[in-house]
């Protein structure tokens, strides 16, 4: 069967190219240390809700989704957001000290996961409001219960309140704060080299 253009364009940009590596590994980085702040941010948060300060991780949850969605935006590729979230976890832990240590490449994994399946089922090729707003909920429905699980939140009175503040949050930072990053770095014009920048041609 021969190949139409569309079919051509679509196996093409799920091929890796160096760049996308190195902006895979670039932005691991900088959200790296964007991750590490947010955990500064969170223990702040924490002694300002005072009796409630256990819900600050669930209101700053949806920044710790970030870097995945605006990967996919950006490279287009199967397993970008994944990848970006596993090694800001990588930056996070090793070179800044968080001390959830090791256990972050597992959360980052079903954060990046969650995060990509909004984008993976429209074969990234959709990169609207909706989708982006998708994404952050998936993401914070998934690393919800994977933290609930590990943290004993079944059977409390603040179960639901916790994962209605955490879906908001990936809502907010996780989805729609990704698009606003996303759309502002295009405008700029410093990603036309990547896959986004097709939507310009």
């Amino acid at each position: 069967m021969v190949a139409t253009g569309l079919e051509t364009r679509s196996k093409a940009s799920y091929r890796w190219e160096l760049r996308d590596v190195v902006l895979i590994a670039v932005l691991g980085v900088v959200f790296g240390f964007v991750y590490w702040a947010l955990v500064q941010a969170m223990h702040g948060l924490g002694i300002l809700l005072g009796p409630f300060g256990d819900l600050s991780q669930h209101v700053l949850q949806g920044g710790w989704l970030l870097v995945a969605p605006v990967s996919i935006a950006i490279i287009r590729r199967p397993g970008a957001g994944v990848a970006a979230e596993i090694l800001a976890a990588i930056i996070e832990f090793a070179f800044l000290g968080n001390p959830a240590g090791p256990m972050l490449i597992l959360a980052a994994a079903i954060q990046g996961a969650g995060s990509e399946l909004a984008f993976a089922v429209t074969r990234y090729r959709r990169f609207t409001w909706g989708v982006f707003a998708l994404s952050g909920l998936i993401g914070a429905l998934g690393i919800f219960f994977y933290s609930a699980f590990r943290s004993g939140w079944f059977g409390q009175d603040i179960f639901y309140l916790r994962l209605i503040v955490q879906l908001i949050s990936g809502l907010l930072l996780g989805g729609l704060l990704g698009k606003v990053i996303v759309d502002n770095l295009k405008r700029t014009g410093v990603v036309d080299n990547y896959a986004i920048g097709e939507d310009s041609q």
